[in-house]
C-alpha cells in the first residue's frame, strides 16, 4: 500500500515514519561505537548489525581553527540535520603545522610526526567527544596531503614510512574506543614508491594502535580514487573517490558504477564531490555550484551503488570568517554557511532511504524503457534485489518510461519523492505492466524529483 513520509529532526534520535512503522535508530547508544563491513560487501553496519548511512559532511579544518563554543555550535547544528560523518584532519591544510589552533598549540614539536603535542591533542579529544555526545562518528584524517605529497600548499613534507607508522600506532591508541572512521591520503595521491610506503605504514600503525577496531579508506585528490592504487589491500575496507569541482555534472556515476564492479567487492562512495557555495572550477566568473548540483551528485552516487555520500560546503571546510583569507574566493562566513539549503536536503536523502530497507538496493538502468538521457539530464534507477522497492531519480524533471514487471507482484504503489523539501506526492496504486510513463510534477534545472515505486505484495 501507499506509505506516507513525515519528516523528525535527526537529533539524538533519528526517526523516519512509513505509514504506522516507525525506524529509528538511537545514534546515542554506545554500541555505535564500531562500523563493520556488511556481508554482501556493499554497505557499512553498526555493531547491532543495523545498517549505516554515511552521510559525511567535510570540515578539514574543525580542530584546527575552530574553539570549542565553535566546535559544538558546528557538530550539534550538523547532528540536527542528519549528518553521521564529520570528515576533518588532524594535521591540518591551512598551515596546520604552523599555525596554532585557538589555544596556542602546534600538534606537533619541531614538526615530528614522532612528538605530537599533548595540548593540542586535548583540544582534539575535546572535538571528538562531542561529536560521540551527538551520535556523529569523527572521519579522521591524520594528515592533509601536503604533509606527504606537497605538490601545492603550505607542507611541508614531514612524513617517512617510518614515522608515519609510529604517528598512526598513535593516533590508533588514543582513539581506539571513539567513533572514528579513519581517512588516509588527503586531496593528495600517491606518486612513487614513497608515498605508497607511507600510506602503508599509516594504516599499518593505525591498525597496531587500535586493535582493527575502525574501518579505513583513502581520500584522494580530485578526479581519482582510492581504487586505484589501494583496492587490494587488507586495510583498505571501503573506496573513497574525489569527484570534485572542475565543472558542471561531473558523471560521479560512472566512478561508482566501476568500484561497484570490481573484486574484491568493497562498499564505495564520493567522499568530495562538488561543494555547494563554491566557484565552479575555482573561478567565479564561471558561476557557482549550489543545492541542486549538490544534490544531484548525491542522488546519481547514491543509486549508482554507493553506500553513502559527502556533503561539502566552500566556506565550512576552511571555517572561513571575515578576517581569514579567503580559500578560492570564499564568501560566506561559515555560521551563515551552516544554514544553506543543500546540507539540510542531503538530511533528506538519508531520510528517503531509510525509509526503505536500502541496503537491498542494486542498481538497475534497465528499470527505465525510456533514454536515460545525457550531461545533466541523466536519470539513474536502482531497485532492491527483491522486487520489493526501487527508486529512480530525474535531475530536470524528464518523464520516465518504466519496466513495472522488475517491481513484484500485481500491483504497485507510486509517488513523487521531493528532495528539496523532503516531501511526497502519491501518485496512486498501478497494475503491473510491461511499461508506464510517469511524468515529474515540474520541469527544468532545479526541479529534480525521485520516482519511488513499492510493491503492494
Amino acid at each position: 500500500m501507499s506509505q506516507a513520509f513525515t519528516r523528525r529532526t535527526f537529533l539524538g534520535l533519528t526517526l523516519a515514519v512509513c505509514g504506522s512503522k516507525l525506524l529509528a535508530s538511537c545514534t546515542n547508544s554506545t554500541s555505535f561505537q564500531r562500523l563493520t563491513v556488511e556481508a554482501n560487501k556493499r554497505f557499512l553496519l553498526n555493531v547491532d548489525g543495523q545498517p549505516f548511512f554515511y552521510l559525511g559532511d567535510t570540515a578539514w579544518e574543525l580542530f584546527h581553527r575552530l574553539n570549542r563554543e565553535e566546535a559544538v555550535l558546528y557538530l550539534q547544528d550538523r547532528a540536527s540535520k542528519g549528518f553521521t560523518v564529520i570528515q576533518a584532519v588532524v594535521l591540518a591544510e591551512l598551515d596546520g603545522l604552523g599555525q596554532s589552533n585557538p589555544y596556542g598549540d602546534v600538534p606537533l614539536s619541531q614538526n615530528d610526526p614522532t612528538r605530537p603535542n599533548e595540548a593540542y591533542f586535548r583540544h582534539v579529544d575535546f572535538v571528538v567527544d562531542e561529536a560521540e555526545k551527538r551520535g556523529l562518528f569523527i572521519g579522521m584524517l591524520p594528515t592533509w596531503g601536503d604533509k606527504w605529497n606537497k605538490k601545492w600548499g603550505v607542507g611541508p613534507e614531514i612524513f617517512t614510512p617510518e614515522n608515519a607508522a609510529i604517528f598512526g600506532e598513535y593516533l590508533g591508541n588514543r582513539y581506539k574506543n571513539k567513533p572514528i572512521i579513519w581517512i588516509l591520503g588527503g586531496d593528495r595521491s600517491p606518486e612513487n614508491e614513497t608515498h605508497l610506503n607511507i600510506i602503508r605504514s599509516m594504516a599499518r600503525g593505525l591498525k597496531r594502535g587500535d586493535g582493527d577496531n575502525h574501518l579505513i579508506t583513502f581520500h584522494p585528490q580530485g578526479g581519482n580514487n582510492s581504487a586505484a592504487w589501494f583496492h587490494n589491500e587488507d586495510w583498505l575496507d571501503f573506496n573513497m573517490f574525489q569527484s570534485g569541482h572542475s565543472e558542471p555534472n561531473i558523471a560521479n556515476y560512472e566512478t561508482t558504477t566501476a568500484n561497484y564492479t570490481l573484486t574484491p567487492i568493497k562498499p564505495t562512495l564520493d567522499g568530495e564531490p562538488c561543494y555547494e557555495d563554491h566557484p565552479i572550477a575555482w573561478k567565479p566568473e564561471n558561476g557557482w555550484f549550489d543545492e541542486f548540483d549538490v544534490r544531484k551528485a548525491a542522488y546519481w552516487s547514491m543509486l549508482a551503488g554507493a553506500c553513502g555520500h559527502t556533503y561539502g560546503n566552500h566556506n565550512i571546510w576552511q571555517m572561513w570568517q571575515p578576517g581569514r583569507g579567503p580559500i578560492s574566493s570564499a564568501r560566506t562566513p561559515w555560521r551563515g554557511a551552516l544554514q544553506h539549503p543543500g546540507a539540510t536536503q542531503m538530511g533528506y536523502l538519508r531520510q528517503l532511504f531509510e525509509s526503505r530497507p536500502f541496503t537491498k538496493l542494486v542498481p538497475d538502468q534497465s528499470l527505465l524503457m525510456s533514454d536515460a538521457g545525457e550531461g545533466g539530464n541523466r536519470i539513474q534507477a536502482a531497485r532492491a534485489e527483491d522486487g520489493s522497492f526501487a527508486f529512480i531519480y530525474t535531475p530536470t524533471g524528464m518523464p520516465i518510461t518504466v519496466n513495472l514487471e522488475k517491481i513484484r507482484g500485481n500491483t504497485v504503489s507510486a509517488y513523487w519523492y521531493d528532495p528539496r523539501q523532503g516531501t511526497r506526492r502519491a501518485i496512486g496504486q498501478l497494475q503491473i505492466a510491461n511499461s508506464q510513463e510517469f511524468t515529474p510534477p515540474s520541469r527544468g534545472r532545479g526541479n529534480d524529483w525521485i520516482l519511488g515505486l513499492d510493491s503492494d505484495t
